[in-house]
């Protein structure tokens, strides 16, 4: 899910920030700390040039294992910089000391600030470099095309790779030299085709198992990153799910395609666009849902909460406190009042709610905090100003998944804490049992986090830490029914 406001919910993206000439040598590695809410969160930025001489930087979350993640712009003026991050909706803002060894400034998000001064301590710039033996490499014994193509009204463009077996590699029982097809589905955030996150290539690792399976499969760019075109941060998960009707129209006329078997395959928030589409598109004749949701957001979100606080050793207690304060917010933020009565409303219900809590609980949680429930209820008020938090935090996937007539597998890790497994697994199974589904099955792998990797510690602190980037036991499970479904 967008888990947390556009990707995993922990996450501090990492900005690759294009710097123009500047006055001052800021080559080398910048380290500081925001302190949040008495919490030391250390920052750092590498800053290098490129091949063309061209000064690059990237930034890192250590604490939150966030290294390395694409981003937006720099602005340089004089001995001031700017690093505007538009995933995050914020920026950094500083002045760089006369020794070159200091930047002074602001990091701002959402609607505060928070003062953060990096030192420079090291001249140069390491990025850590991560083990991923998963990652498909050429060459590949199938084809492998980057396409380009447009909506219906040619107002967005979208980059893909479309892979598809050799015609003397596969037996294919269909059409002559065509191929059933799927279309892969990103989960919340930016993303590019292969859903990298951590340099973790998920959906490169999907296409090409498929793909040697005998299908034609189709990854897209999101809009904005890549080779696709338009604004990401402007549009909703609707948005997304026109944009997957453009890939299907184009999907669609591809001759290697047998139109008759075309698929979606959605991860996370992609698996709460895969019913969307499939109920609007009748030609679309199987689903799988990949840590889709089953429940109304607002109860993953909670659930989700209760599940990571507990995974990073928080204790159950805290967990389901913290996760039903923030309930609360969203239940009575979503509203659409005037601000002043939802302001009001939720200190209210905060006010009722904490009387039943035991004082050290409410105490770990800040409930009797006033300024962290002051910023707790802010920080909902200007999410909701974006048009995809809006219409995410009030969605309900179940009447999508009652109107389906296709096939449907749905699975889940075990120790998935972003959309937590049995309630979501349950969600979709009594939905689909009121849909005319001719096929429908939900499954629960254990051992398996939200990004289906066999997991240690299971919390969402050690995806970069894993190798596995995608469990071979979740291939072999859709493979197999996909050929006993599709083939």
């Amino acid at each position: 899910m967008r888990i947390s406001l556009r990707k995993a919910f922990w996450l501090c993206p990492i900005i690759f920030l294009y710097l123009k000439s500047f006055a001052q040598n800021i080559t080398g590695t910048w380290q500081g700390n925001l302190n949040v809410q008495g919490n030391q969160i250390p920052i750092v930025f590498h800053i290098s040039k490129d091949s063309a001489n061209n000064s690059i930087a990237s930034f890192d979350s250590p604490s939150q294992h966030a290294f390395n993640l694409p981003c937006s712009q720099v602005i340089l003026k004089d001995d001031s910089i700017i690093l505007l991050m538009a995933i995050l909706k914020g920026k950094y803002a500083g002045l760089v000391s006369k020794d070159k060894k200091q930047i002074d400034g602001l990091w701002f998000q959402g609607a505060g600030s928070l003062p953060l001064t990096v030192i420079k301590i090291s001249d140069t710039a390491v990025v850590k470099e991560h083990k991923r033996p998963q990652t498909p490499k050429p060459p590949f014994p199938y084809h492998s095309d980057d396409v380009v193509y447009m909506n219906a009204d040619n107002s967005l463009q979208y980059g893909a790779t479309l892979t598809y077996p050799k015609s003397d590699s596969i037996n294919h029982s269909a059409k002559a030299n065509t191929y059933p097809a799927v279309i892969l589905i990103t989960g919340s955030g930016q993303q590019d085709r292969d859903e990298t996150l951590f340099d973790h290539k998920p959906f490169a690792i999907i296409a090409d198992y498929l793909t040697r399976k005998g299908f034609a499969v189709l990854r897209v760019d999101d809009r904005g990153i890549g080779k696709s075109s338009g604004n990401f941060e402007d549009a909703t998960t609707a948005d997304f799910a026109k944009d997957v009707e453009a890939s299907l129209d184009f999907l669609a006329k591809q001759p290697q395609v047998n139109k008759d078997k075309i698929g979606l395959i959605g991860h996370s928030e992609g698996g709460m666009i895969a019913p969307i589409v499939a109920d609007e598109r009748k030609e679309i004749k199987y689903i799988i849902l990949l840590a889709g949701p089953g429940i109304p957001i607002i109860d993953l979100m909670q659930q989700q909460i209760e599940a990571v606080s507990i995974s990073e050793g928080k204790s159950s207690a805290e967990a389901k406190a913290a996760g039903h304060l923030m309930h609360i917010v969203w239940e009575e933020a979503g509203k659409n009042e005037d601000s002043a009565s939802t302001i009001k409303n939720i200190r209210l219900k905060i006010g009722v709610w904490s009387k039943t809590l035991d004082t050290a609980t409410l105490a770990r949680i800040k409930g009797n905090d006033t300024s962290s429930v002051n910023n707790q209820i802010a920080q909902a008020m200007a999410a909701l100003n974006s048009k995809w938090y809006k219409y995410f935090i009030s969605f309900n996937p179940q009447p999508y998944l009652q109107k389906l007539d296709c096939k449907v597998l749905a699975l889940n890790g075990s120790k998935d804490v972003q959309v937590v497994a049995a309630p979501n697994l349950n969600g979709i199974k009594n939905s689909l049992k009121k849909s005319k589904s001719p096929e429908y099955e939900t499954i629960e792998i254990p051992g398996l986090n939200h990004l289906f990797q066999t997991c240690i510690k299971c919390s969402p602190s050690e995806y970069i830490d894993l190798e596995e980037s995608f469990s071979p036991k979740a291939l072999d499970i859709m493979g197999n029914w996909l050929q006993k479904n599709v083939l």
